[in-house]
């Protein structure tokens, strides 16, 4: 009897695959029949799942964006508003090994978006997405009470998009000097310049 071959897993498998290739050795050597190697298929099987590169990087980013939004709505966050609010932009930080390779191909990929319209496409549909997270979040601490009344709601949403995305980058690239800690620490920090005391 033949063998049942889930697509869709066969593809999440090729995709992790490629994750796996650029954290190791870059994008630069993210062939296609390393990528194949490294999933256990041959090259005509992964060009069966994905005919182009293109297709197979757009893949592999949305993936990513993917399991980051299905990881919190998966959870059910506890504690004080100002450790929910850490633990929820945390989903989205390189606190453990799982976010440092989602965020690091994140970032490969985006360096592409510069070339590739698909990619480019996929990038602004995650940024807007991830701006509109960080939006109900403050707009939820607003209608509870807990922002300081002159906070400028739509401006701090920018600012906190781009903390996030800096502390991320500088911890992914600087591990040694920016660390898990301060990039925590700076959080916090910035949380509380927002919430009544």
């Amino acid at each position: 009897m033949p063998k049942i071959v889930d697509h869709d897993e066969r593809r999440i498998q090729i995709a992790e695959a490629m994750w796996k290739v650029i954290v190791e050795e870059g994008l630069e050597n993210a062939t296609v029949r390393k990528v194949a190697q490294a999933a256990n298929l041959s090259v005509g099987a992964l060009r069966h799942y994905f005919p182009s590169q293109s297709e197979l990087y757009a893949f592999s980013m949305e993936l990513v964006s993917e399991r980051v939004q299905t990881r919190i709505a998966s959870k059910k966050y506890d504690g004080s508003p100002m450790e929910v609010l850490k633990k929820i932009i945390s989903e989205v930080l390189p606190v453990d090994e799982d976010r440092r390779v989602e965020m690091e191909v994140w970032f490969v990929f985006s360096a592409k978006t510069l070339v590739d319209p698909n990619l480019k496409a996929l990038s602004e549909e995650s940024y807007f997405s991830m701006h509109l997270g960080f939006e109900r979040l403050l707009q939820k601490l607003e209608l509870s009470g807990l922002l300081r009344e002159e906070i400028d709601v739509e401006m701090e949403v920018n600012r906190l998009h781009a903390l996030v995305d800096g502390m991320g980058s500088h911890h992914l690239l600087h591990p040694e000097i920016f660390t898990y800690e301060m990039m925590m620490e700076t959080l916090i920090y910035h949380l509380k310049t927002l919430m009544k005391s």
